[in-house]
């Protein structure tokens, strides 16, 4: 096959060089100044100075066969679009991280959250506000104490609020005392239910003494069953004292002690304003007198609802007291009285009256009075 081939001559290939260097020269002198033309190259201009010299531009050779063509686009490339490099402009700032960074700014500067910053905020108003009220109540009831300072006092509500605490202290003697008579009770009756059945087995076993044991063993019986029916009456009567004492009367109890904490405060705000209005009224002192009537406002407000509060439930207090005693007082003289007169009828209609019902098994003991 090579013998087939024509050789080339080499005077062609060179006249073929000559004439194209030749047409390249006259299209590149006709065209625009090659200083004034400039492409972008990845974003960034390239101008005049730092393009290369194209005085002698490299020798292009022209293909033999007239029916090829070069190139007019670059081929495909094999690497995927989206693996395919996305470089931007070079003027273009480009950030470290993703725009979606906790706490970071634009520049790359920290700026914490803005509802962390508030909560931050409200917590030292508050303790501020709290640490002030704290050092105006506590100087006020210092003052008071060494005699220094004045006190609002209401006599009337004053004298209700003492009667009340003396009630207190006197029903909670009432309730222990009757918690201990039913402990006792419990065991009087505990103890009669065992000798009951120590008579009842030993009326089997000695037939001599048959009669006589068995009459002590249902004396004992009746006693035991009576002695559950009284259980079940001061049970009763035990636990709405308590009712009355520990809840009812500590819970007006709970809104005095608010009371007086606003009273307290009500009274320092007072003395505080008092002893802005005696010093000169300039513009340094104005925004002090207004900041302090304001808030002695609201402490004027909450002090007057919650005395207007303790009333109502001194009121309400002393009417639930004689309703609820009254029944409770009836109840334990009616059981009381039936119990130790041997009339279990009575002592049952007692009960009955006033809706108590006993429980199965009574005789196992509350045992809240075993606590």
């Amino acid at each position: 096959m090579m013998a087939n081939q024509a050789p080339v001559p080499a005077n062609n290939g060179m006249l073929d060089d000559d004439t194209f260097e030749r047409d390249l020269k006259e299209m590149l002198e006709d065209g625009p100044a090659l200083n004034d033309m400039s492409s972008p190259v990845q974003g960034g201009n390239v101008t005049a100075q730092n393009k290369p010299a194209m005085n002698n531009p490299p020798p292009i050779y022209r293909a033999q066969d007239d029916s090829a063509h070069l190139p007019t686009r670059l081929p495909q490339s094999d690497i995927p679009r989206s693996q395919s490099m996305n470089i931007p402009p070079v003027s273009r700032d480009i950030p470290l991280s993703g725009s979606q960074t906790n706490g970071a700014g634009a520049n790359g500067d920290f700026n914490p959250k803005q509802p962390l910053t508030q909560q931050a905020a409200s917590k030292i108003d508050l303790l501020k506000t709290w640490s002030i009220n704290t050092y105006k109540c506590t100087k006020q009831m210092l003052s008071e104490r060494l005699g220094k300072g004045s006190r609002t006092v209401d006599l009337e509500l004053e004298a209700q609020i003492e009667v009340l605490r003396d009630t207190q202290k006197k029903y909670a003697n009432i309730l222990r005392l009757a918690r201990a008579l039913t402990n006792h009770f419990y065991h009087v009756v505990q103890t009669q239910r065992g000798l009951g059945e120590a008579f009842t087995e030993l009326s089997q076993k000695s037939p001599e003494l048959q009669d006589e044991f068995t009459y002590n063993a249902e004396t004992q019986k009746n006693l035991t069953k009576n002695g559950e029916t009284l259980l079940g009456a001061m049970n009763f009567f035990t636990s709405t004292v308590n009712t009355l004492c520990n809840k009812t009367m500590e819970d007006t109890l709970s809104t005095v002690k608010q009371y007086e904490q606003a009273r307290l405060e009500y009274d320092a705000y007072r003395t505080d304003v008092e002893a802005l209005n005696l010093g000169p009224r300039d513009s340094t002192n104005i925004p002090k007198i207004e900041e302090a009537n304001k808030k002695f406002a609201g402490c004027k407000s909450k002090f007057d609802r919650l005395r207007e509060d303790v009333s109502v439930k001194l009121k309400f207090l002393e009417e639930n007291k004689v309703k609820v005693m009254h029944k409770q007082l009836l109840l334990f003289h009616n059981a009381i009285a039936a119990y130790f007169s041997g009339n279990q009828t009575a002592l049952e209609e007692t009960l009955k009256q006033f809706n108590i019902k006993l429980r199965g098994g009574n005789m196992d003991g509350p045992s809240w009075i075993e606590q």
